[in-house]
């Protein structure tokens, strides 16, 4: 309970500082002396606050407060997670789905002529890689896609969530999935929905966009089979 104690004292030190206007904290010795902590104990906290992005440590700038971000709140937690069981990141899968679902038509709704040209641009430069020779995987421009959707939605914990997907989506290597049909469906899909964005045709683009999702969650069922199978095998 005492550690835990001092550990929310130093939360309310540094979130004390941050509305005071502060960018930097104090050297670790002043932190001790104005918590009535030791050096460690401050150490430890900092490498925590570090590791959930509330500030950085830089050996000749100090100790910087950063603004709030929900994702690496998260990360470790679910790369630890995902690491450990596959069924880990369909459970984080099935969240983000359900998020992008319930949140597609108000976010769809925000955005501007040219984000909607962006998102169209985005498809045209994947088709290209997916045209060229050798074949490479738009990952990059999948990433974008979705998250440019949901880009002015204002709040912190759905881009934390949405971010840390696409963490957890290279990290369990759907990010090389090189069967080239059904790359063409899905970016079939992207374009189909940026197109209806643009015509404003926004109840389309959502059943487009849980069709795009069924057939993502269809893919995942075959890379745990996969992963499956080859753990049997070894």
């Amino acid at each position: 309970m005492g550690s835990n104690r001092n550990q929310m004292e130093f939360i309310d030190y540094l979130l004390k500082k941050s509305k005071n206007g502060m960018k930097k904290l104090p050297p670790i010795a002043v932190i001790a002396k104005d918590l009535g902590l030791s050096i460690p104990m401050v150490r430890e906290y900092l490498a925590v606050a570090k590791q959930l992005g509330l500030i950085n440590i830089q050996p000749r700038t100090g100790i910087s407060i950063l603004p709030y971000d929900f994702s690496p709140a998260i990360s470790t937690s679910l790369y630890y997670a995902v690491q450990s069981e596959y069924a880990y990141f369909e459970q984080y899968s099935d969240l983000r789905n359900q998020i992008e679902k319930a949140y597609f038509i108000p976010a769809a709704k925000q955005l501007l002529r040219n984000d909607i040209q962006g998102l169209l641009e985005i498809v045209d430069n994947a088709l290209k890689q997916l045209q060229s020779n050798p074949i490479r995987i738009p990952h990059e421009e999948h990433k974008q896609f979705h998250l440019n959707i949901y880009k002015y939605l204002d709040n912190v914990f759905i881009d934390g969530i949405l971010n840390t997907y696409w963490d957890m989506y290279e990290l369990v290597g759907l990010n090389t999935y090189a069967d080239f049909s059904y790359l063409e469906i899905v970016w079939k899909y992207h374009q189909d929905i940026a197109v209806a964005v643009a015509d404003n045709k926004l109840s389309t683009a959502y059943t487009l966009l849980t069709d795009h999702i069924a057939l993502l969650k269809s893919r995942e069922d075959v890379q745990r089979s996969s992963g499956d199978a080859t753990a049997k095998n070894k």
